[in-house]
Protein backbone atom coordinates (compact mmCIF):
# COMPACT_ATOMS: atom_id res chain seq x y z
CA UNK A 1 0.00 0.00 0.00
CA UNK A 2 1.58 3.20 -0.71
CA UNK A 3 2.07 5.74 1.97
CA UNK A 4 -0.32 9.01 1.98
CA UNK A 5 2.43 12.38 1.93
CA UNK A 6 1.28 15.72 2.75
CA UNK A 7 2.71 18.74 1.04
CA UNK A 8 3.73 22.12 2.67
CA UNK A 9 4.88 25.24 1.44
CA UNK A 10 6.33 27.26 4.32
CA UNK A 11 8.45 30.50 4.52
CA UNK A 12 10.94 30.70 6.82
CA UNK A 13 12.95 33.91 8.26
CA UNK A 14 16.47 33.78 8.77
CA UNK A 15 17.36 37.13 11.06
CA UNK A 16 20.44 37.49 12.74
CA UNK A 17 21.63 40.57 14.89
CA UNK A 18 24.73 41.05 16.96
CA UNK A 19 25.93 37.10 16.04
CA UNK A 20 22.75 35.66 17.65
CA UNK A 21 19.75 34.13 15.63
CA UNK A 22 15.97 34.36 15.72
CA UNK A 23 14.71 30.77 16.98
CA UNK A 24 11.63 29.48 17.94
CA UNK A 25 10.95 26.21 19.85
CA UNK A 26 8.54 23.61 18.39
CA UNK A 27 5.42 22.74 20.96
CA UNK A 28 3.78 19.45 21.12
CA UNK A 29 1.42 21.13 18.36
CA UNK A 30 3.99 20.64 15.79
CA UNK A 31 3.08 19.02 12.72
CA UNK A 32 6.01 18.21 10.92
CA UNK A 33 9.03 18.45 12.97
CA UNK A 34 10.06 17.03 16.26
CA UNK A 35 8.19 19.17 19.79
CA UNK A 36 11.08 20.86 21.91
CA UNK A 37 13.45 21.72 18.59
CA UNK A 38 14.63 25.14 18.04
CA UNK A 39 13.40 26.04 14.90
CA UNK A 40 13.06 29.27 12.12
CA UNK A 41 10.18 31.75 12.41
CA UNK A 42 7.73 30.62 9.91
CA UNK A 43 5.53 28.31 8.52
CA UNK A 44 2.52 27.40 6.03
CA UNK A 45 1.52 29.55 3.78
CA UNK A 46 -2.38 30.10 2.95
CA UNK A 47 -4.60 29.41 0.13
CA UNK A 48 -4.51 32.64 -1.49
CA UNK A 49 -1.58 34.20 0.40
CA UNK A 50 1.65 35.59 -0.96
CA UNK A 51 4.89 34.11 0.40
CA UNK A 52 6.20 37.38 2.04
CA UNK A 53 2.96 37.70 3.43
CA UNK A 54 2.95 34.53 5.27
CA UNK A 55 6.12 35.01 6.68
CA UNK A 56 5.26 38.70 8.22
CA UNK A 57 2.26 36.82 9.46
CA UNK A 58 4.31 33.69 10.57
CA UNK A 59 7.13 36.11 12.46
CA UNK A 60 3.98 38.07 14.37
CA UNK A 61 2.35 35.35 15.72
CA UNK A 62 5.67 33.30 16.80
CA UNK A 63 7.62 36.07 17.80
CA UNK A 64 5.70 39.58 18.20
CA UNK A 65 7.98 41.11 15.55
CA UNK A 66 7.42 43.06 12.46
CA UNK A 67 8.90 41.95 9.36
CA UNK A 68 10.76 45.06 7.90
CA UNK A 69 12.57 43.54 5.08
CA UNK A 70 12.62 39.89 3.43
CA UNK A 71 14.83 38.55 0.29
CA UNK A 72 14.51 35.18 -0.94
CA UNK A 73 17.69 33.04 -0.57
CA UNK A 74 17.11 29.56 -1.15
CA UNK A 75 14.32 27.15 -1.55
CA UNK A 76 14.74 22.74 0.31
CA UNK A 77 12.87 20.52 0.85
CA UNK A 78 12.32 18.02 3.92
CA UNK A 79 10.85 15.01 4.51
CA UNK A 80 9.20 14.26 7.54
CA UNK A 81 6.89 11.63 9.23
CA UNK A 82 5.10 12.76 12.78
CA UNK A 83 1.63 12.14 13.71
CA UNK A 84 0.07 9.52 10.84
CA UNK A 85 1.01 10.92 7.55
CA UNK A 86 4.21 11.87 6.38
CA UNK A 87 5.20 15.32 5.29
CA UNK A 88 7.33 16.79 2.01
CA UNK A 89 7.92 20.52 3.24
CA UNK A 90 9.03 23.04 0.56
CA UNK A 91 10.64 24.95 2.64
CA UNK A 92 11.82 28.99 1.36
CA UNK A 93 14.07 30.55 3.35
CA UNK A 94 14.56 34.30 3.18
CA UNK A 95 17.29 36.26 4.88
CA UNK A 96 14.84 38.88 6.61
CA UNK A 97 15.02 42.50 8.73
CA UNK A 98 12.87 42.28 11.93
CA UNK A 99 11.82 45.38 14.16
CA UNK A 100 12.69 45.83 17.22
CA UNK A 101 10.75 44.54 20.42
CA UNK A 102 10.36 41.78 22.99
CA UNK A 103 9.73 38.39 21.98
CA UNK A 104 6.40 37.11 22.80
CA UNK A 105 4.54 34.01 20.88
CA UNK A 106 1.05 35.96 20.25
CA UNK A 107 -0.52 32.46 18.71
CA UNK A 108 -2.34 30.57 21.43
CA UNK A 109 -2.52 26.99 21.38
CA UNK A 110 0.09 26.92 17.82
CA UNK A 111 3.08 25.31 17.09
CA UNK A 112 5.36 27.71 19.03
CA UNK A 113 6.09 27.67 22.51
CA UNK A 114 8.59 30.41 22.90
CA UNK A 115 11.16 32.69 20.63
CA UNK A 116 14.79 33.54 21.55
CA UNK A 117 17.71 35.34 20.21
CA UNK A 118 20.15 32.39 20.56
CA UNK A 119 23.97 32.64 20.09
CA UNK A 120 25.32 31.83 16.58
CA UNK A 121 28.44 29.64 18.37
CA UNK A 122 26.08 27.82 20.72
CA UNK A 123 24.10 26.15 18.04
CA UNK A 124 24.28 22.15 17.45
CA UNK A 125 22.29 20.28 15.17
CA UNK A 126 20.88 17.86 17.56
CA UNK A 127 19.35 20.84 19.01
CA UNK A 128 17.91 22.14 15.89
CA UNK A 129 15.30 21.69 13.19
CA UNK A 130 15.83 20.45 9.65
CA UNK A 131 15.45 24.02 8.50
CA UNK A 132 17.38 25.64 11.31
CA UNK A 133 20.49 23.50 10.48
CA UNK A 134 19.78 24.94 6.70
CA UNK A 135 19.56 28.30 7.76
CA UNK A 136 23.04 27.70 9.39
CA UNK A 137 24.66 26.49 6.23
CA UNK A 138 23.01 29.52 4.09
CA UNK A 139 24.78 32.29 6.58
CA UNK A 140 28.00 30.47 6.43
CA UNK A 141 28.22 29.18 10.05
Amino acid sequence: MEEHVRTRVSAYAIAVVQDRLLLTRLSANTAVFAPGLWHLPGGGIDPGEQPREALARELREETGLELLGARLVEARTFTSHRLGPGWQVMGLFYLAEVGPGPLRVTEVDGSTSAAAWMPLSGLEEPMLSPAAITALELIGT
